[in-house]
């Protein structure tokens, strides 16, 4: 499709600054813009390629001042991000939504489907399983008895959920994802070995989650895992039986939640975060990439980084040190000679 750069603008409630029939029918990241296509700058480091980017119109801050002149044509927005944002989701809610059911693929006749429902070959839905409306099932998924699936919800090809889950609306779960696996549940026996304790419960996520490739939320021992409304969980991210991530809590890649902590709302988690079995995390905390957390955090809004966990501005004072301990082992071992030569 072909937009100009004036309806760009009028959809995002931008100013053109340049030719106002700039057109575009692509976009491009601003240092590979090529003509004809659409671009934004949002973090100042990239500035340097708005003079000298080929793309024909870039979205950009009010606030941006101009050190030398551009090429492209322009849309000043207050957030050009955000607009940005806006503009490539209308683009993906155009393209052609997939609809009926494909074959081969097994649907058990106590299942009830909405409409406008699609499910990819090689698909399996289960006894007692219940879907929403507009609700989009990729190829070779696997559905488990008595699931229920809310309306609008997209579940990308090879999914696994389990039985007795339940996911609300509008959720998006990519491909590889396994919700409702048994979670690690073991009672050491007097023979040196362990016997597995049956995982009865379930999982329950809310409205607005999005769950990443290879990520693994267990189901609960008894009850449920929950999982509430507009988490962003990354790829790669174990959730352990019995945990409870708060509302629009997010996490990044390769982090790990063991059972029965309670993850408060609003919190966002770095790559590589680990926290331990039974713990409280308050709302509003932020962790940094690799952080180690073995007890509670029950100050809200608080920032901590480190292994063990310690709040940000602590663990910068002893980075400060550990930097230097080379250059301390040389002089303490330089006085220690003196010392001995004495």
């Amino acid at each position: 499709m072909e937009f100009t750069a004036q309806t760009i603008a009028d959809f995002i409630s931008g100013r053109v600054e340049g030719n106002p029939d700039s057109k575009v029918t692509d976009v491009s990241k601003i240092e590979e813009g090529k003509t004809g296509t659409l671009s934004f700058l949002a973090n100042p480091k990239y500035e340097k390629y708005l003079y000298t980017t080929e793309a024909s119109v870039v979205i950009v801050n009010d606030s941006l001042t101009l050190s030398q002149p551009v090429k492209a044509t322009l849309i000043r927005v207050p957030d050009s991000y955000q607009a940005f944002a806006s503009l490539l989701e209308l683009y993906n809610s155009m393209i052609p939504k997939k609809n009926g059911v494909e074959q081969p693929s097994s649907i058990a006749a106590s299942a009830k489907l909405g409409e406008n429902n699609y499910i990819g070959a090689f698909s399996y839905i289960s006894d007692n399983v219940m879907l929403g409306n507009n609700v989009k099932i990729y190829p070779q998924c696997y559905i488990g008895e008595n699931v229920t699936i809310g309306e609008n919800t997209i579940i990308f090809a090879g999914v696994r959920i389990y039985h007795n889950c339940k996911i609300g609306n509008n959720c998006i779960l990519h491909s590889g994802s396994v919700i409702g696996a048994d979670g690690f549940g073991f009672a050491p026996q007097s023979e040196d070995n362990y016997k597995k304790i049956p995982q009865i419960g379930n999982v329950v996520i809310e409205d607005n989650v999005e769950i990443g490739s290879n990520t693994t939320v267990d189901r609960a021992t008894m009850g449920s895992t929950f999982i509430r409304k507009g988490v962003k969980l990354d790829n790669l991210i174990q959730i352990g039986h019995n945990v409870d991530i708060g509302e629009n809590t997010v996490m990044a890649a390769q982090s790990g939640i063991a059972g029965s902590t309670k993850i408060g709302r609003d919190c966002m988690f770095g790559g590589q975060v680990g926290i331990a079995n039974h713990l409280t995390i308050a709302n509003g905390v932020k962790l940094g990439a690799k952080s180690g957390v073995n007890s509670s955090i029950k100050k809200e809004n608080e920032i901590m980084i480190g292994s063990p966990v310690q709040p940000y501005l602590e663990f910068m004072k002893c980075y400060v040190v550990f930097r230097r301990l080379p250059e301390m082992k040389q002089e303490l071992d330089s006085l220690k000679r003196k010392l001995d030569d004495k």
